[in-house]
């Protein structure tokens, strides 16, 4: 070896070593997971701590329309399914499983990552939360169960603004860069400790910016408030009231820690598409109010703030639901993770469409382009 190669061998070693001592000296351990996994997966329940949410002892099952798998699925959604390696796609109509396929070895039991679908489940939590008293009302400060917010500019927060995204705290949001507040959350093991770094940059209520970090201070509210982890909360709100037919899990930061409430719920389409129709129908399963009606409207009604990024008007975000208000039928709404997961409701139609997979398309506007392709196959579906 020469002289040259020498250098450059000590060089980078050196640099590593200086590296590996900095990643350590700033608590940045979770870097290493990060790197080693490189992205989010579908199935990462395998390398997380999980707390699991049981299903009821006695599920309630899905009827099968007379229709059942017996419609063409139209060839450029097929198409499409293979280019984003789908895993599961699912069709309701009139309350009754109308479609459903699976792919790559996944089935109607098989657990798969929400990502941020779960933002959408919180927000149902937080209905609960009010309907059952425990919360005042999405105007409540969010001091009254946090005191870490009682100081300073992090007083003028409510619950709605977390609802809203528009808290105006610091969090950053990107899964890409390894030292991101997101990254540290998902490959962390410290989720309270993330969540007191916070600090409050702007007026709240003001600006939409889409932030994972509101939705985990609205868990620590939910976790205050109630008394419950947020898996308990939503196995004995949600999870067993709509029948689910498998047990669901939940990814927590360390052993007997907490959930990362803004990702990952990890359950299968068939009982995902139970979420879609208790909003479908307003809150309301089987006679019972689940969710208030109230709030599920005000959840499905665009926030009217503007996008801190260019000052456009939000009419596509509710309360951590995305809107569809106007795209070929009234009030279209729709729950979504990074991967393309995606919980799509039609209210016109009377149809839930639950997609789930490994990559998401491009996106047009606020919306991604598959969400727009899967409702025109389904609308062409049951012409």
């Amino acid at each position: 070896m020469n002289r040259k190669a020498k250098r450059f061998g000590l060089g980078t070693l050196l640099l590593l070593g200086l590296l590996a001592a900095w990643i350590h000296m700033a608590d940045k351990n979770y870097v290493y997971k990060a790197l080693v996994y490189n992205f989010a997966d579908i199935d990462d329940n395998i390398i997380f701590d999980q707390r699991e949410i049981d299903a009821p002892a006695t599920p309630q099952p899905w009827p099968l329309a007379r229709m059942y798998n017996r419609i063409q699925l139209p060839q450029e959604l097929e198409q499409l399914h293979q280019e984003l390696e789908s895993v599961a796609f699912l069709v309701v109509k009139d309350d009754s499983i109308l479609y459903e396929q699976y792919w790559d070895g996944y089935s109607d039991e098989s657990l798969s990552n929400s990502f941020s679908m779960a933002k959408s489940i919180v927000s149902m939590l937080i209905g609960v939360a009010i309907k059952e008293g425990k919360i005042q009302s999405v105007e409540q400060p969010v001091a009254d169960f946090l005191p870490e917010f009682k100081e300073g500019d992090k007083a003028k927060i409510k619950i709605k603004h977390l609802l809203w995204m528009s808290s105006g705290l610091n969090w950053d949001e990107s899964y890409s860069n390894p030292l991101s507040m997101t990254t540290e959350a998902y490959y962390g093991s410290n989720l309270k400790e993330i969540i007191d770094r916070l600090e409050a940059l702007e007026e709240p209520g003001q600006k939409w910016i889409y932030k994972s970090g509101d939705t985990q201070v609205l868990a620590f509210v939910l976790q205050k408030a109630t008394g419950k982890s947020l898996s308990k909360y939503a196995e004995e709100k949600l999870w067993k009231p709509l029948g689910a037919a498998q047990d669901a899990e939940w990814s927590i930061d360390q052993p007997d820690g907490v959930e990362k409430a803004y990702c990952c719920f990890f359950s299968n389409a068939r009982d995902f598409a139970r979420l879609g129709k208790l909003y479908l129908h307003n809150g309301v399963w089987d006679g019972d109010t689940i969710v208030p009606s109230a709030y599920v409207q005000a959840s499905l009604t665009p926030n009217g703030l503007t996008k801190a990024s260019d000052g456009e008007k939000v009419d596509f975000y509710g309360y951590q639901w995305w809107l569809m208000p106007d795209y070929k039928g009234p009030n279209i709404f729709y729950a979504r993770g990074i991967l393309g997961q995606y919980i799509v409701v039609m209210p016109e139609k009377n149809i839930v469409i639950v997609r789930l997979g490994k990559q998401r398309g491009e996106r047009l506007g606020e919306h991604p382009s598959e969400v727009m392709a899967m409702i025109d196959a389904v609308n062409e579906m049951v012409e």
